[in-house]
């Protein structure tokens, strides 16, 4: 960890005490959808924790089992708690031809290459002493040719070797229906996630998601595309393009980045997907560098409006235009340059309401130069993102956030105050940004000086343990010597 890193950190931990964490205990109280964070991964592209359910996998085979387990979720589970993410879809789990899991033989069966039932439980129930929710996908078409239910349910070709259910006939939906509820009843889930839906009437969904609130009061009913449905939570094709257009490449047109303003604050946001190409494909493409714009786009996608959606391998910049290339097994091993940024936006997002569900509004936006306010009656939040190739200033209103105020920086430490001009000078350097909780000035800044002297204290400690060391070391080869 590099000096700069150290004092940031050590700047945030009295800034939030200061400010965020009494309402902490109440968020955490009242939780809900859009209190939550997610990591999106595939069990059996994640981590191999129990070799003796590989069976036939491969992991030198894209298409094959690579050896992922529940066994191997739950022993990279801090590797997830590091990034600060409430909750973990798992994607299909069920008993399946294919290493995603989509292509279902048997819905009543849980897949033997990720483990078994009570490895499925053992994870579920370690994630939720963490108080990190399980949330898990339940197919609706697309599933194996090979299915149980494949000579009793009427059911056309699909692509590949898949069929697809008739979703206008009757048994079909009571069968899904059934099955679906059963699952959350059996299990301990919070969430269940449907996927390929198309072709369902929203009536049909609605039953089902009916059903499946009766069975689990509290549950989560999430789509994986875009509805009528009365879900929880879906994705937005038009914000995931905003964010793509936008973040891709330096000094792009960044308009679309307003209709955040008008945005469900309950919509999945995300600039990658597991069913698509990865954003770090479409940065490569445009011969851009991907750790540096993943870091604007991270700072954007934990301060914008909705509920931020995170593939695994994000945190390692995977690339990838389509599966199974874009779902390669992770390797632990690789620089994660970007998990520090993740977790820090998350801790900050995890711990201030008002940056989950307060109100949004764009205050600047012109070529990728944003500045945008998020807050509410209890705070007040500047974000500052420069996705440009120059240096950019923004004379920031004082009827935006009031006079007399003070803008602290809590990634970089920047601080901005009001000027002579009656202005709030928000400068961010090229291809960087800052989020800034706007305070009282009231001239003596006492979080910073307790973070100055702990990090004198650390220092001298640092030093006094190194000399005590060396002079007992000293000690004993004088010892040795006079022997």
């Amino acid at each position: 960890m590099n000096v700069k890193r150290l004092f940031s950190m050590i700047i945030m931990i009295p800034l939030l005490l200061a400010t965020v964490l009494p309402g902490v205990a109440s968020a955490k109280a009242e939780r809900g959808l859009n209190d939550e964070s997610i990591y999106d991964l595939l069990v059996d592209r994640f981590n191999n924790g129990d070799g003796r359910n590989d069976g036939d996998s491969n992991s030198q085979d894209p298409s094959a089992f690579n050896g992922g387990d529940f066994v191997g979720v739950s022993l990279r589970l801090q590797h997830i708690l590091d990034m600060g993410f409430t909750t973990v879809s798992l994607g299909p789990v069920f008993q399946t031809a294919s290493y995603d899991g989509s292509e279902v033989l048997d819905y009543s069966k849980l897949e033997p290459h990720f483990g078994t039932e009570d490895d499925f439980n053992s994870m579920i129930d370690e994630l939720h002493d963490k108080d990190v929710r399980v949330i898990a996908d339940f197919p609706l078409a697309g599933v194996s040719k090979d299915n149980k239910w494949a000579d009793k349910l009427p059911s056309t070709p699909g692509e590949g070797d898949t069929i697809d259910w008739d979703p206008k006939n009757a048994d079909v939906q009571r069968v899904l229906q059934e099955t679906m509820v059963d699952f959350v009843k059996k299990y301990d889930l919070d969430g269940i996630r449907l996927t390929k839906t198309s072709g369902y009437d929203t009536d049909v969904l609605n039953q089902f998601i009916d059903a499946l609130k009766k069975a689990s009061k509290d549950l989560y009913v999430l789509t994986e595309e875009e509805t009528d449905a009365a879900v929880d939570a879906q994705p937005s094709d038009e914000s995931m393009k905003a964010l793509r257009q936008s973040f891709v490449k330096i000094d792009p047109d960044s308009s679309p980045i307003n209709q955040f303003e008008k945005s469900n604050p309950n919509d999945l946001i995300q600039f990658d997907s597991l069913t698509g190409p990865r954003f770090t494909y479409d940065i490569v493409k445009e011969r851009m560098f991907p750790p540096t714009r993943w870091k604007v786009a991270v700072t954007a996608l934990f301060t914008l409006p909705g509920i931020p959606v995170v593939p695994y391998g994000t945190e390692i910049a995977v690339n990838g235009k389509e599966a199974p290339e874009s779902h390669p097994l992770f390797n632990f091993k690789t620089d994660m340059e970007l998990k520090e940024l993740i977790g820090d936006m998350n801790t900050l997002r995890n711990q201030s309401k008002t940056l989950r569900s307060g109100n949004f509004k764009m205050l600047h936006n012109e070529n990728g130069y944003m500045v945008y306010k998020v807050f509410d009656d209890e705070e007040t939040w500047i974000i500052a993102i420069n996705n440009t190739g120059e240096t950019q200033s923004y004379a920031l209103d004082p009827k935006e956030i009031g006079t007399k105020k003070r803008l602290r920086g809590v990634l970089d430490g920047d601080q901005i105050v009001e000027t002579e001009d009656d202005q709030y000078h928000v400068v961010v350097d090229r291809e960087l940004a800052e989020v800034y909780l706007v305070k009282e000035d009231k001239g003596f800044n006492v979080p910073y000086l307790i973070a100055s002297i702990m990090v004198y204290v650390l220092f001298l400690s640092f030093l006094w343990a190194v000399w005590r060391k060396g002079r007992k070391a000293r000690k004993e080869r004088k010892a040795l010597k006079n022997k």
